[in-house]
């Protein structure tokens, strides 16, 4: 009977359906205040636990929310962000890094990263010029900070807190998935 869920892909769909519509709706719950999100630890612990699950869903979550915001230069930063973001936990999940201070300081780095690539693609893509183009990211960089250091805190609180314990709960319920359903 059982089975895996590499022989069920109605479960590994359901799966990876399942984990876009919650980081959707993370997104969705957190969009009155101002770069405080959940997307970024749901991210990662999908792609952790999940590995190529979560980088699948990660990818959904991306061409959904042009659905609903619109196009933007935002949206090529977040088909190159979230999923560089879910491989590179994908990685540490198959890698098995279990230290605390390296999964936060991969979140944290992560989302120092993402200013940056954002000011990267919207002065030097969307802009049309490349004149006086480091002075022009300095000062478009310098204008985001409040908003790059709400996400920073954030995530800098939310996983010291909650990636260990919600890890393993979506490790066990994964191992729980791909036993066809034994007890473990």
């Amino acid at each position: 009977m059982g089975g895996g869920i590499r022989k069920r892909p109605a479960l590994k769909l359901a799966l990876v359906g399942i984990s876009a519509a919650t980081l959707e709706c993370g997104k969705l719950a957190l969009s009155a205040l101002p770069n405080i999100e959940i997307v970024t630890l749901l991210v990662a612990l999908y792609s952790y636990c999940f590995g190529a699950v979560g980088v699948m869903a990660a990818v959904i979550f991306v061409c959904i929310e042009p659905m609903i915001y619109g196009f933007g230069s935002w949206v090529l930063l977040y088909f190159i962000y979230w999923p560089a973001l879910a491989l590179t936990f994908a990685a540490l999940g198959r890698l098995c890094v279990k230290s605390r201070i390296a999964i936060t300081a991969t979140a944290v780095g992560a989302t120092v990263l993402f200013g940056v690539l954002s000011s990267l693609i919207d002065v030097g893509l969307f802009s049309g010029s490349f004149e006086n183009l480091f002075y022009r990211f300095g000062v478009y960089y310098l204008r985001g900070i409040p908003f790059y250091l709400a996400q920073i805190i954030t995530n800098a609180a939310l996983f010291p807190l909650l990636f260990r314990p919600l890890s393993a709960r979506l490790s066990r319920l994964y191992r729980h998935l791909t036993h066809g359903g034994q007890k473990i």
